[in-house]
């Protein structure tokens, strides 16, 4: 007799043999046993995941001497023909070789004829989207009504081929590709029965090889016999599907989380003169990364991490000291990259740019990591926190430069109880807000110095965008405060979020409301020269400095971060 290959030997033969199809297995039972047999079926889904093995066993349930039965006695005349394929009232034609609309009305023709042994003349057809458009149009009356002896079940893997017409006229079921563990399953039955000696490891890299395919993964199992006898190693299996790159894997997401660069460009170099094809390489390397990632987030979940135990234990210890952060920048940053890959005449080149930027990527951290930081040294610098030293005022009036030189500056209160400024009240001259009788011994410029050390204190990114501002005048309640022309944050500040605030900062600095008003300082006429000497430049850095500020990557980082603020824009060519 000759030799039968596995994946014809042990083809499903009733609905409990089918492997990973459960929905549509339950569904054609019950649909036999309430009598609610429909007259056309469309099994659609990958290669060698059950299509035509389910459409025969669908076959013999209907034409069992003992049915129409969910269980297939497989012994009668009927099951044995169907099984061998020899039955003349189950006709399984090749779509691709009978595309055209003559085959289609010679079957109709024999549509008419009454089966010859069996309940039902079933006609299977494989791959039926390789039918022409006349043909499907044929098939349209027929298909909708045919005779009650007749039933249709189609195959194809290309359901978006088929038209709209043929598909509301059939039953549909979705066939899916089966796991890598219900595989292995699989295989390890055949190993037992069939007396061959491989490991579970070995398993499920032929399963993984499938493809979700249990025909692909039984052929390459019939090879990998074929390749070594009945005793099967996992190095033969390397061998076989060329899985050496998997240890080039793992050495290479080492090499980059210790961001070793020059380790990551020998790796390469040997796994090329290996032999690894470059580009596929570098589609096992995206797939390594997203096994890593997972790996981080997922944990325990075997649904989305189909590996082998050993390799997901790998995955998890490499993956543990590494940030989710990290790991998902190093993600995109392989993706990114995959479709300049996929075109270079040169791959190996394009693979070692990205290992050196991989290596050189900074380690990220959470946004939640970030704002409890700043949290803490929110609280750690706060005037008010009681990790303060008891004599920290006391400190800071005897060792300021400021306030021995100018007395002045600490007759202008801060909010009550803020180290280095005296309550309010306690000065005669400013009670009320009177502050106009304060400033005739001194200028303005002091006043808004003070002032601006008490913004810095309240909110240093709103401080830094006052500096280089100064103080017009302050009377009555009105506080004018004036900028150079063209000053890239005057915008930014004019908004009425960022007016209100420091109008709430003055309000407690001058204790009593306060109304502001930012105006446009006119060239002072002394350097009117200098002015019109630099207008060019400065006016072109502002402009640089205004795209900046309009880049869409800004305000993304502004919309991640809540509360985040610009301090300065400075433009390439003066950074140094």
């Amino acid at each position: 007799m000759d030799y039968l290959v596995l994946a014809r030997k042990w083809r499903p033969q009733t609905f409990e043999d089918v492997i990973g199809q459960e929905q549509a297995v339950r569904t054609l039972q019950n649909a036999i046993r309430y009598q609610r047999i429909a007259h056309a079926f469309i099994f659609s889904g990958p290669r060698g995941v059950g299509k035509t093995s389910v459409a025969r066993i669908l076959s013999k349930a209907l034409n069992c001497e003992t049915g129409p039965t969910q269980t297939p006695c497989n012994q009668c005349t009927n099951c044995r023909e169907i099984t061998e394929g020899i039955s003349m009232d189950v006709r399984e034609i090749d779509g691709a070789s009978n595309a055209g609309i003559d085959e289609i009305r010679e079957l109709q023709e024999k549509l008419k004829f009454l089966p010859l042994s069996s309940r039902y003349k079933i006609y299977i057809i494989d791959e039926v989207h390789m039918l022409s458009k006349a043909a499907f149009n044929a098939l349209l009356k027929t298909i909708e009504e045919p005779p009650p002896h007749v039933a249709f079940i189609f195959a194809t893997t290309e359901t978006h081929k088929i038209p709209a017409t043929i598909l509301s006229r059939c039953q549909c079921y979705d066939f899916r590709r089966i796991s890598i563990r219900a595989i292995a399953e699989n295989l390890k039955k055949i190993a037992q029965a069939e007396g061959i000696q491989i490991t579970e490891r070995g398993l499920t890299w032929i399963a993984a090889a499938g493809d979700g395919s249990m025909r692909d993964a039984q052929s390459i199992f019939d090879q990998a016999i074929s390749f070594v006898g009945s005793d099967v190693r996992d190095v033969d299996i390397e061998e076989l599907l060329g899985l050496m790159d998997r240890r080039f894997l793992f050495d290479l997401s080492e090499a980059v989380f210790a961001r070793d660069a020059g380790r990551c460009l020998k790796i390469i170099e040997e796994g090329y003169y290996a032999g690894l094809d470059m580009k596929y390489f570098y589609q096992s390397l995206l797939g390594h990364f997203r096994n890593l990632l997972l790996a981080k987030i997922a944990g325990q979940d075997r649904d989305l991490l189909d590996i082998a135990d050993e390799d997901l234990a790998r995955l998890k210890t490499q993956a543990g000291p590494v940030s989710r952060e990290t790991l998902q920048g190093l993600l995109d940053l392989v993706m990114a990259e995959e479709e300049n890959v996929r075109r270079s005449q040169n791959p190996r080149l394009n693979l070692e740019a990205i290992l050196v930027r991989m290596c050189y990527l900074e380690p990220m951290v959470s946004v939640e990591e970030v704002l409890s930081r700043m949290e803490d040294l929110e609280r750690r610098f706060s005037p008010d926190s009681p990790a303060q030293p008891q004599n920290a005022p006391a400190q800071r009036e005897d060792s300021s430069p400021s306030a021995a030189a100018n007395p002045a500056l600490t007759a202008f209160p801060a909010a009550a109880g803020d180290a280095g400024y005296d309550a309010p009240g306690s000065d005669p001259a400013i009670h009320g807000g009177q502050v106009h009788e304060i400033r005739e011994g001194q200028d303005a410029g002091q006043l808004w110095e003070a002032y601006k050390d008490f913004v810095k204190k309240k909110s240093h990114p709103l401080w830094s965008k006052i500096e280089p501002g100064r103080m017009i005048a302050y009377d009555k309640g009105r506080l004018r405060i004036g900028f150079p022309q063209g000053y890239v944050f005057l915008e930014n500040i004019n908004e009425q979020s960022q007016k209100e605030r420091i109008a709430e900062i003055a309000r407690d600095f001058f204790h009593e409301d306060v109304r502001v008003t930012l105006e446009t300082l006119a060239p002072d006429p002394e350097n009117g020269a200098a002015d019109r000497a630099n207008g060019g430049r400065n006016g072109r850095a502002q402009e640089i400095k205004r795209q900046a500020l309009n880049q869409p990557i800004l305000q993304k980082v502004l919309d991640m971060f809540e509360g985040a603020e610009i301090r300065d824009v400075i433009p390439r060519e003066n950074s140094g």
